[in-house]
C-alpha cells in the first residue's frame, strides 16, 4: 500500500500524461513508461514513489527513463552504467556550466536508480550505501580534475599538476563516505590537504591561497544550488582547528597537529578516514603517518569517557532523553537520539579504539564490518552483534525513507501525525502504530545493548563512598578499623601511601583527572591488595609502582573499565620479584590480559605466526616492525609468566611456548634485518645466513626471563667474492660480520619498548674468541678437529632455527654427523664427569631449591641425557633430540635406558622445569625460601599441589620445609641414577 494512496493516483496520472508528452520525440520511450504502468511490479513501484516521496516522483518524470531501463536490465547495470557516462562526458567538457549541468544530472540519474532499488529490495542495505558513496567519489574525481585542469589552463599551477593523481590533493572522505554508508540525502564530510613538496602551484609563496580558492571551487560544483539541482552538500568541519585553518591544510601543518594537538573525537573521526579523490597514494600515505595516533599501541580506555560525553552532549543539545521516553516517538531523531544510529556507530568506534592498535583486523572502515571483526576477535558477543546489526538496518531504513520524501538531510521522524502515517505505509508496514512499535523495540535493544560501554560517563566523584570508613585519608579510628579488617597489619602506613597519592606528590597523578580516577578506584585497589597474603608489602610496591609510572590516566581507566585486572595485578605486586619488576618498567603489558584467551590455552606456534605477521603488515618501516616484534614478544612472554604464576600451564609447555614465540620473533627480525642491509650491500644472490639456536632455545625448554644462545653461520661457495653491490660491496667475511653485528644490535638494543632478548654467543666455535659469524665449513671443521667434548654436550641441544631452509638442512645435517661420531666411552665418561665436577667446584650448594647446581638437579639430568646421546648416536642416531625430556623418552625407547630410571629422571625434568621457572620468574636473586614472602610461597604451593596431585600443598604453612623435602627426596634418585651411568660425584673441587 503506498503511503499516500491519493498521491499516488495523481503520480501515476502525471506519468501517463509525461507518456504522452514524449510520445512524439521519442515514441518507444513512451511505449515503455506505458508498458511499466501497466504491469502489476512496474505499477507498485510508481505508486510506491509517487505516493511515498514527492522528491522522487518529480525526479522520476524529469528523468523517465530510468525507471523503465531498470525494470529491464536491472540497477547494477544501469548504475555502472550511468557513473562511466559521468566520467565519458567530464572528460569532453570544459565549459564550467555545461560540466556543472552535467555532474548534476548524472546525480539525478544515480539517485533515482538507488532510490528504487532500496524501496524495490533489490539491494541490501551495503549495497545502498556503497552506491552513494561510489556516487560522490566519482563526483569528486570528476570535479578535481575539472578544476585542475582549468587551473593549469589560468596559470594557477603547472600543466604536469593537473591531473588529480599528480597534483598533491589529498581529499579525505569523513565519517559515512569514509565508511561507504552515505544515507540518501547525506552531507559529504571532507577534510583537503595538500602537499607543498609537490610544488604544484606556480606561485610556492601563494600556494596556501591557490588551494583554498581550488578547494572552494571544488565545494562550489558540488553543493551550489543551480536548475539543475546540486549533487552533494559538503561540510569542511571535521578539518584539525576548523575554525582557525583555511578549508585546505598544508601537509606539514596536518602532521604537525595530529601528533601534537588532535583530540579522541578526531582519533575517533579517523577510523573512518579514506582518500577519495585527488592524489590517492599520498592519501594513503598520510593515513599511514597517523597510524600511531588513529591506532594506539596500548589499549586505550581513557577514549571511552570522551566518547560518553559527546554521547551525553549530543543527547542533552538535541533534548532526545524525554522524547525517546514518550510513547508518541513524534520528532525522534533515529540518529542522534538514545538508541540509534549515532549509538550503535559510537559502540563500535569506541571498541575499535582500545583494541585497534593491537588487533589489526578490527581496524575496518564499514560500521557493519567492524562490528563482524569485533565478533571474530572475540570483542562483541554474536548476539549482540546480531542485536545491533539488525537495529542499524533497521534504523538506517527508516532514515532513508524518511530523507527521500523531499530529499532532506533530517533523521527526524514526522511530528504530524498524517505524515507519520505516511511514512509507516512508505516503509511498508501495516500504520503508524506498528512503525512506533517497532522503533521503541530497536532503540531499547540498542540501549540495552551498548549500556555497559556507553551507558555512563563516569561522572567526577561516583564510587568514592563505594567502601565506607575508607573515604578519607586520616586516622581516625573508623578508617584504620577497615583497613585492618581488609587485612592491612600496618593500617597507619597504608593511610600515609593513600595520603600522598592524593596529594600528587608522584608524576603519574599531576593531572586532576588522573587523581579523580584513582580516587574512585581507591577502595576496589585496597579491597585488592587486602586480599593478597601480604597486603602492607603488596600494597608498599604499589606505591613504588605509581612512583615510576609516568602518566596514570591510561592505566587507571583500564583499570576502571576492566575490575578483574585488579587481583591479577595485585596478586603480581604480592608475589613481586622478576615479575612484578617488570610490570612496573612497562605497566602497559596489563593489556596483554585483555587480549583474547589469554588465560586460556597457550596458542600453537602457527596461531602465533598469523597473529605476527597481521601486526608486521602494519608497519611502515624497519624500525617500527622492530619495535612490533618487541611489543609482542613482550606480551606473550609476560603470559606466559602469569600462566606459570597462576599454574594455568606446566613447565614443558611454557618452555614450547616460549621457544616458539623466540624463533618467530629472531626469524622475522633476520628476514628484516637482512633486507635492510642488502638495500646499502647487495647479496650473494639471495639469503646465506642461518642462525643455529643452542641451549633452552634449541630444546624448547625456555622460561620467561630466558636468554637466547645463538651461532651465525653463513655459506659461500667462494669465501672471498664481493657482494653484488655497485656502490658499497664487501667480502663474505666482513659482509656476514657486519650483518651478524647489524643483528645483535636489533634483538638486544633496549628502545622505549626494552629489548627483544639478551643473547649470548659463546657457543659459538672457539667462544668469545672466535669471530662473531662463521661458514659452515669453518664450522663443520671446528666441530670435528678442534671442539671438546664439553662443546659437543652443548651441540646434543642445537638446532637451526631461522634462514634459508636449504642451509637449516645442512647444518642440522652437519650436527647430526657429529654427534653420531663413535667415541672413546672411557674418555668421554671422564671429560663429562670432569666437566660436572668443575662447575660443582664454581656453584656447589646444598640448598634442595637450588635446582640447577645441587648435586641431584637440572645439571645432571641433562649431563644424563647428553652422555648417553654421545655415547650411543653412532649406533642409534634416532636417539638424538635438543629436547631433553624428549631425548630421555628416545634413550628409554631404543633400550639406553631402564624404564624406572626413566620415570624418576623425566619427572625430576618436569618438576624441576616448572618450579626454576616460576622462582626464576618471582625472585630478584637465587631462592632463600625461608625468608620468601608468604604470596609467593602461596602461588608455589598452587603449583606443588597441580604436579602431586596433593591439595594439601596449596594451604601448607610450612611449604618451605615440606617442599625442601620434597626435592631433596628427588634430588638423591636423580644423584644415584647418576652415579650409576656416568659416575659418582667426588668432592667438589675449587673453582680454578
Amino acid at each position: 500500500m503506498p503511503g499516500d494512496p491519493a498521491a499516488a493516483r495523481i503520480g501515476l496520472d502525471r506519468w501517463q500524461d509525461r507518456a504522452r508528452e514524449l510520445e512524439a520525440g521519442d515514441p518507444a520511450l513512451a511505449a515503455a513508461m506505458r508498458a511499466l504502468a501497466e504491469g502489476a511490479a512496474g505499477c507498485a513501484m510508481l505508486a510506491a514513489i509517487f505516493g511515498g516521496s514527492p522528491f522522487l516522483g518529480n525526479l522520476a518524470l524529469r528523468e523517465a527513463a530510468i525507471l523503465p531501463a531498470l525494470a529491464s536490465r536491472g540497477p547494477d547495470e544501469l548504475f555502472d552504467e550511468t557513473l562511466a557516462a559521468l566520467a565519458t562526458e567530464s572528460a569532453e567538457t570544459t565549459d564550467r556550466q555545461r560540466f556543472s549541468a552535467m555532474l548534476r544530472r548524472a546525480k539525478r540519474r544515480a539517485a533515482l536508480i538507488v532510490a528504487a532499488a532500496d524501496i524495490g529490495g533489490l539491494w541490501p542495505l551495503a549495497r545502498v550505501t556503497g552506491a552513494l558513496s561510489l556516487l560522490a567519489e566519482h563526483a569528486l574525481d570528476a570535479a578535481l580534475t575539472h578544476i585542475l585542469r582549468a587551473a593549469a589552463a589560468r596559470g594557477l599551477i603547472r600543466a604536469e599538476a593537473a591531473t588529480p593523481e599528480r597534483s598533491g590533493i589529498i581529499v579525505l572522505g569523513m565519517g559515512k563516505l569514509g565508511g561507504r554508508e552515505l544515507n540518501y540525502s547525506s552531507d559529504i564530510d571532507l577534510i583537503v590537504f595538500f602537499d607543498p613538496a609537490r610544488d604544484a602551484a606556480t606561485r610556492p609563496d601563494e600556494a596556501t591561497q591557490i588551494h583554498v580558492r581550488l578547494t572552494r571551487e571544488l565545494v562550489a560544483l558540488m553543493d551550489e544550488r543551480t536548475a539543475e539541482g546540486y549533487v552533494f552538500r559538503v561540510d569542511l568541519r571535521l578539518r584539525p582547528d576548523a575554525g582557525a585553518t583555511p578549508v585546505a591544510i598544508a601537509l606539514p601543518a596536518a602532521e604537525s597537529y595530529y601528533t601534537s594537538m588532535a583530540q579522541n573525537w578526531e582519533r575517533a573521526a579517523m577510523i573512518k578516514a579514506r582518500p577519495v579523490a585527488g592524489d590517492i597514494a599520498a592519501g594513503q600515505a598520510f593515513l599511514d603517518f597517523l597510524t600511531p595516533f588513529v591506532w594506539r599501541k596500548s589499549l586505550d580506555f581513557a577514549a571511552i569517557r570522551d566518547i560518553r560525553t559527546i554521547k551525553r552532549q549530543i543527547h542533552d543539545h538535541r533534548g532526545h532523553e524525554a522524547t525517546a521516553a514518550s510513547s508518541a516517538l513524534e520528532g525522534f531523531d533515529v540518529k542522534l537520539g538514545p538508541g540509534g544510529i549515532r549509538q550503535i556507530e559510537f559502540f563500535i568506534q569506541a571498541q575499535q579504539m582500545i583494541w585497534g592498535g593491537r588487533e589489526p583486523a578490527l581496524r575496518v572502515r564499514p560500521s557493519m564490518e567492524a562490528l563482524a571483526a569485533l565478533v571474530a576477535a572475540g570483542r562483541v558477543d554474536a548476539a549482540t552483534a546480531a542485536t545491533l546489526s539488525a537495529a542499524y538496518e533497521m534504523l538506517r531504513r527508516v532514515e532513508h525513507r524518511i530523507q527521500m520524501v523531499d530529499d532532506r538531510q533530517t533523521h527526524a521522524l514526522p511530528t504530524d501525525p498524517a505524515a507519520f502515517e505516511r511514512l509507516a505505509r512508505f516503509l511498508g508496514l501495516a500504520d503508524g502504530g506498528a512503525l512506533r512499535v517497532e522503533v521503541r523495540r530497536t532503540l531499547e535493544a540498542v540501549e540495552a545493548a551498548t549500556e555497559e560501554l556507553l551507558g555512563s560517563d563516569g561522572s567526577s566523584g561516583a564510587g568514592r563512598a563505594a567502601t565506607p570508613g575508607l573515604g578519607a585519608a586520616d586516622e581516625r579510628p573508623e578508617t584504620l578499623e577497615a583497613l585492618a579488617k581488609l587485612g592491612f597489619a600496618r593500617p597507619k602506613d597504608i593511610v600515609s601511601i593513600v595520603r600522598g597519592l592524593r596529594a600528587g606528590r608522584y608524576r603519574a597523578l599531576r593531572s586532576e583527572r588522573a587523581r579523580d580516577l584513582l580516587e574512585r578506584l581507591l577502595p576496589r585497589l585496597l579491597d585488592a591488595f587486602g586480599r593478597t597474603a601480604d597486603p602492607d608489602a603488596a600494597f608498599a610496591r604499589l606505591d613504588r609502582f605509581l612512583a615510576g609510572l609516568p602518566a596514570g590516566v591510561q592505566l587507571f581507566s583500564l583499570f576502571e573499565a576492566n575490575p578483574e585486572l585488579f587481583d591479577l595485578f595485585a596478586e603480581i605486586l604480592g608475589v613481586g620479584g622478576r615479575l612484578a619488576n617488570h610490570l612496573a618498567e612497562t605497566p602497559r603489558q596489563l593489556d596483554a590480559v585483555l587480549t583474547r584467551g589469554f588465560f586460556g590455552p597457550l596458542p600453537s606456534r602457527e596461531e602465533c605466526a598469523a597473529t605476527l605477521d597481521a601486526l608486521l603488515a602494519t608497519a611502515r618501516g624497519y624500525e617500527e616492525a622492530l619495535d612490533i616484534l618487541r611489543r609482542w614478544t613482550h606480551d606473550e612472554r609476560f603470559r606466559a609468566g602469569v600462566h606459570l604464576l597462576r599454574a594455568l600451564s606446566d613447565g614443558a609447555s611454557i618452555g614450547r611456548f616460549l621457544a616458539d614465540i623466540a624463533e618467530l620473533g629472531v626469524a622475522a627480525t633476520l628476514d628484516r634485518t637482512q633486507a635492510v642491509f642488502a638495500e646499502r650491500h647487495g647479496t650473494f644472490g639471495g639469503p646465506r645466513f642461518a642462525i643455529l639456536g643452542m641451549g633452552k632455545l634449541a630444546g624448547r625448554e625456555m622460561s620467561p626471563g630466558s636468554d637466547l644462545d645463538l651461532v651465525m653461520i653463513y655459506e659461500l661457495d667462494d669465501l672471498y667474492a664481493l657482494s653484488d653491490n655497485d656502490e658499497k660491496p664487501l667480502a663474505s667475511p666482513t659482509y656476514h660480520l657486519r650483518l651478524t653485528q647489524r643483528m645483535v644490535a636489533a634483538i638486544t638494543a633496549k628502545t622505549a619498548e626494552g629489548a627483544l632478548y639478551e643473547i649470548d654467543m659463546r657457543l659459538r666455535p672457539s667462544g668469545s674468541t672466535g669471530p662473531l659469524a662463521v661458514s659452515i665449513e669453518a664450522f663443520e671443521r671446528y666441530q670435528r678437529q678442534e671442539a671438546w667434548t664439553w662443546e659437543h654436550m652443548a651441540l646434543t641441544r642445537a638446532r637451526p632455527i631461522a634462514g634459508p631452509a636449504g642451509l637449516r638442512a645442512k647444518i642440522e645435517a652437519v650436527v647430526r654427523e657429529i654427534l653420531a661420531t663413535p667415541r672413546d666411552e672411557a674418555k668421554l665418561r671422564q671429560d663429562v664427569a670432569d666437566m660436572r665436577l668443575r662447575i660443582d667446584g664454581q656453584h656447589h650448594t646444598d640448598d634442595p631449591w637450588d635446582l640447577k647446581y645441587v648435586r641431584g638437579g637440572q645439571i645432571d639430568i641433562e649431563f644424563i641425557a647428553q652422555y648417553l646421546q654421545l655415547r650411543h648416536a653412532a649406533t642409534a642416531p634416532q636417539i638424538l633430540a635438543p629436547n631433553t625430556g624428549d631425548a630421555l623418552d628416545a634413550l628409554a625407547a631404543n633400550g639406553f635406558l631402564e624404564p624406572s630410571d626413566h620415570a624418576a629422571l623425566s619427572a625430576a625434568h618436569r618438576l624441576y622445569q616448572t618450579v626454576q621457572g616460576f622462582l626464576r620468574l618471582t625472585l630478584d636473586r637465587p631462592a632463600d625460601m625461608a625468608s620468601a614472602p608468604p604470596a609467593l610461597l602461596r602461588s608455589l604451593g598452587r603449583i606443588l599441589a597441580q604436579v602431586f596431585g596433593d591439595p594439601s600443598l596449596e594451604t601448607d604453612p610450612d611449604l618451605g620445609g615440606t617442599g625442601a623435602s620434597i626435592l631433596a627426596g628427588r634430588q638423591r634418585r636423580i644423584g644415584g641414577i647418576y652415579a650409576r651411568i656416568i659416575g659418582p660425584l667426588a668432592a667438589p673441587k675449587p673453582a680454578s
